[in-house]
């Protein structure tokens, strides 16, 4: 009897798996032919009757449904600007936040005149994608490929939240870093451990006292695009252990060259904000002491500082913004000595006032 009920929950489940897909296929198709047609009268004129309709038809399909609808809490948030390099100096701006790590790949709803729509967030993401001026988030995974536990289940299940229209799901993704993976250990096994790269489908390899037996090592990361994400464009699965939980580690620690890789690879490749987990954790637990707290931000900041400083020379003028995110909970106390340690530690630019008598 429980075998029976349990084929018919997997067939039930493949059901709607068949029927969600088909959705997500005819959305794609959809969607490529309103661009096309956009494009078309775009071309034959921005302010032709044809555009404004079509631009029209698509805010008029948005469902008046609002029953699920729960206001937004309001984040911790401050922001400094500051001004790094060796010789040449490039501005960047610094923010510190408090919110859950997802909150930044949900999309958020709002209501006008009683109708639930996206924020503008979206919009504005959406216009980015194919700019200079890309988002990434830093988030920290295991060493298995896959998206069954934890966060990984969490962050997948906020993908299937919406159709993904310019690249593949996130399983096709992880399934081409899987086999990838493959490839660049046999690659680290002929070639030795100390390697520092990172790209879509391959790892950044910086840990040598590690299991060689795993494909990842502590410090390692992939990497996945998206397109139906909040406030996201690029995310970096660093790989993580239990060993960050602990109160000594120091700026060799493999996590923390997964950082500096990763920060290379955005600057090389023009994502201009990244969100870096200030305390290497989502979560806080009972052993993150104030005292614990303050010690790691204080490490995170000024290995950071000399990562930014480092690539300041691979970028031009443009301005990068470096965002660090602590756990969505933690006392405004806390969250104003974090602030305060900011820019003691960076030394932000303060306006010289000159008084005339």
């Amino acid at each position: 009897m429980v075998f029976d009920k349990l084929i018919g929950l997997n067939k039930f489940g493949e059901n709607w798996e068949r029927r969600i897909g088909s959705l997500k296929s005819t959305q794609r198709k959809e969607f490529h032919e309103w661009v096309l047609k956009v494009y078309e009268d775009y071309r034959d004129g921005c302010g032709s009757p044809g555009y404004q309709q079509r631009i029209r038809a698509l805010s008029e399909n948005i469902p008046n449904r609002d029953d699920n609808w729960i206001p937004q809490a309001q984040r911790m948030e401050e922001s400094f600007t500051i001004h790094l390099g060796s010789q040449l100096k490039v501005m960047h701006n610094l923010r510190l936040l408090s919110t859950d790590v997802l909150d930044l790949c949900r999309h958020k709803l709002n209501k006008i005149n009683g109708i639930v729509v996206p924020q503008p967030q979206r919009l504005q993401t959406a216009i980015s994608l194919y700019s200079n001026n890309l988002c990434g988030l830093v988030l920290l995974v295991d060493n298995r490929i896959n998206s069954y536990t934890g966060i990984k289940r969490d962050f997948a299940a906020v993908c299937q939240l919406s159709t993904e229209f310019h690249f593949l799901d996130l399983e096709c993704q992880l399934e081409s870093i899987r086999d990838n993976s493959k490839q660049a250990s046999e690659w680290r096994m002929v070639n030795g451990p100390q390697v520092e790269s990172g790209s879509s489908g391959k790892s950044s390899i910086s840990s040598e006292h590690q299991n060689s037996s795993s494909l990842l090592k502590y410090g390692d990361f992939y990497i996945t695009h998206h397109s139906n994400l909040s406030e996201v464009h690029v995310v970096f699965h660093l790989v993580t252990d239990d060993s960050l939980h602990q109160a000594e580690i120091n700026s060799r620690h493999p996590v923390i060259l997964g950082l500096r890789n990763i920060l290379r690879v955005a600057h090389e490749r023009d994502i201009c904000t990244i969100t870096i987990p200030l305390l290497l954790v989502h979560e806080m637990s009972e052993e993150m002491t104030i005292q614990w707290c303050l010690k790691r931000a204080e490490l995170v900041f000024k290995c950071v500082k000399g990562f930014m400083i480092e690539m300041a020379s691979l970028v031009g003028e443009e301005t990068r913004t470096v965002q660090f995110l602590v756990p969505k909970g933690i006392s405004e106390g806390l969250f104003s000595s974090l602030s305060s340690m900011l820019p003691s530690i960076f030394r932000v630019s303060n306006p010289l006032v000159l008084k005339t008598r």
